[in-house]
């Protein structure tokens, strides 16, 4: 039963991600230019410019390179449907981690000096962000007594509660994963941050297209791992959820749109100290507790 859960879930989440996802990118788009001035693109914009690359020539410098891209979209939408259908986060992160690699993989595969420039900063960013995002798994466990989402549903408390720093530590990683300023060092999804696009470089028509539609499930999971410290037994705990997500996606663009940049040294040091105290701290105060 937990099998077919499962594959109902990814399903599902293989429709609706996509769509929300793109909805997330255009509203995002269209608050980014209101912050700088601007009238800005369509909501459907981002809809508009995928289909736009699928419906391009296929061209690529290898032909393994479409392969690692659609398996990296697989295993996220695997990652997203067994977040949302109430299994293991342990197995999604692990899932989602995968797919980080073989999108890692694709742009070794083209064998562009800027791609694998590119592939170097996202691994660089999976070696900042992933410590962060075991112990989000770790303190859930901790806080709730299972990994499996679904144990929110009979929770006598939020996983806030007793996750607090945790959370904190993970809204820190949250902008590296979510590909915002000032952590987005292995390719930009703004146009004018960079003329070149580092792991995106050799990638165009549908290999390109998937990759944005990745990004646009990408985005719902991470912020489904939001709302999941804020849900509990009380069915109100939903409409709360569902604020704060919306909060931290607000902040998300605030973010991306007023910070320049960082090395990646800076990145990765300040990812690692955040860890260690906020992820750290709390694991051993539940660990005691």
């Amino acid at each position: 039963m937990d099998i077919l859960l499962i594959i109902i879930g990814t399903l599902a989440f293989a429709v609706a991600a996509p769509i929300l996802g793109c909805l997330l990118s255009g509203i995002d788009r269209i608050i980014s230019a209101r912050m700088q001035g601007r009238v800005g693109p369509p909501l459907l914009q981002p809809y508009y410019d995928v289909r736009k690359l699928l419906e391009k020539d296929r061209v690529s410098v290898n032909a393994s390179e479409g392969i690692y891209i659609t398996c990296a979209l697989l295993f996220t939408l695997l990652a997203g449907g067994i977040f949302f259908s109430g299994g293991s986060l342990l197995m999604s992160v692990f899932i989602i981690t995968l797919a980080a690699l073989f999108f890692v993989i694709a742009a070794y595969s083209t064998r562009s000096p800027y791609a694998e420039i590119g592939a170097n900063r996202e691994i660089i960013q999976v070696l900042a962000y992933e410590p962060m995002v075991l112990l989000v798994a770790v303190g859930f466990f901790m806080a709730i007594g299972s990994f499996d989402v679904s144990a929110v549903l009979s929770a006598e408390t939020p996983a806030i509660v007793k996750a607090g720093l945790v959370f904190a530590g993970f809204m820190f990683v949250l902008t590296i994963k979510l590909r915002k300023s000032p952590f987005d060092l292995s390719y930009s999804h703004h146009a004018h941050q960079e003329l070149v696009k580092g792991i995106t470089t050799e990638m165009s028509g549908s290999t390109l297209a998937k990759v944005e539609i990745m990004h646009w499930c990408e985005n719902v999971l991470f912020l489904g791992w939001v709302g999941m410290f804020f849900v509990w037994a009380n069915p109100l705990s939903w409409i709360i959820a569902i604020a704060v997500v919306l909060f931290v996606w607000f902040l998300e663009i605030l973010i991306d749109n007023n910070f320049a940049r960082v090395k990646w040294q800076a990145m990765l040091k300040w990812s690692w100290i955040i860890t260690f105290f906020a992820g750290g701290i709390n694991i051993m105060i539940l660990a005691y507790l």
